[in-house]
């Protein structure tokens, strides 16, 4: 292989390279805008009060879901336990 040739390969390879870099690129820009946009829906809806409400009073129904099944798990033990 001459000198000319592995150049003309390097910089071939190089610029695959920049344009498999530049499609992930462009890809991560469009992840990162449409996050940023769901971000601001988001802050948008909390203004409405009856969204608010409604996210408020589905975290509370996760927490009890969580407590009542804290709860079954501690009675099992015991029953276990009394045995």
């Amino acid at each position: 292989m001459s000198v000319k040739e592995f150049f003309k390969n390097a910089f071939n390879d190089m610029k695959e390279d920049a344009k498999a870099q530049h499609e992930v690129d462009k890809a991560n820009f469009a992840a990162a805008k449409a996050e940023s946009k769901a971000q601001f829906e988001e802050a948008k809806a909390m203004g409405k009060p009856e969204t608010r409400k409604a996210m408020m009073q589905a975290q509370r129904d996760k927490q009890i879901e969580e407590a009542n099944k804290r709860r079954e798990a501690a009675e099992e033990r015991i029953r276990n336990a009394q045995k």
